[in-house]
């Protein structure tokens, strides 16, 4: 991720919105400033979301509440993607129950969106393609025991 001065931000801005263009049902579009006294200037904290989150199918993937939670936690984290809010605050604060909060928080975490290690939840790069659920499934078969030995040496270490 590169850093660039709020200054030299706003001009590209700028520069961006008078020249670029987006298809839209097939015809050019040219983009412009609706309000200029209410341009958006990044202010202290700063959060974002490629677009590849929504191009290459991964915002499809997640139901609703998983993506109020992956949404929250790109708003709240550091430069390193990590925040540290308890689960009570969240509940409360994404109106969900501590159940919801925990699978929604499993679906983050297995499509290798965040990583967690209560109470630090870190967003991730994304990764190159959505994981899949066959994918998802092959990794769990990989790293589950095969046999009952292999599952009480586990549980011993």
């Amino acid at each position: 991720m590169v850093l660039i001065a709020k200054k030299d931000f706003v001009a590209t801005l700028k520069k961006s919105v008078r020249l670029k263009r987006t298809l839209t049902d097939g015809e050019a579009m040219k983009k412009r400033i609706l309000n200029r006294s209410r341009l958006r200037a990044v202010q202290g904290g700063f959060a974002f979301i490629p677009h590849r989150f929504l191009q290459d199918g991964f915002m499809k993937r997640l139901d609703p509440q998983a993506l109020l939670l992956y949404l929250f936690l790109i708003m709240v984290s550091d430069a390193y993607g990590l925040s540290y809010y308890g689960d009570a605050s969240l509940c409360r604060l994404l109106r969900m129950n501590a159940s919801d909060l925990a699978l929604c928080r499993q679906t983050l975490i297995e499509a290798d969106l965040i990583a967690f290690d209560a109470p630090l939840v870190q967003v991730l790069e994304l990764p190159r393609k959505p994981v899949s659920t066959k994918d998802r499934i092959q990794s769990i078969h990989s790293s589950s025991p095969s046999s009952f030995s292999q599952l009480s040496q586990t549980l011993r270490d």
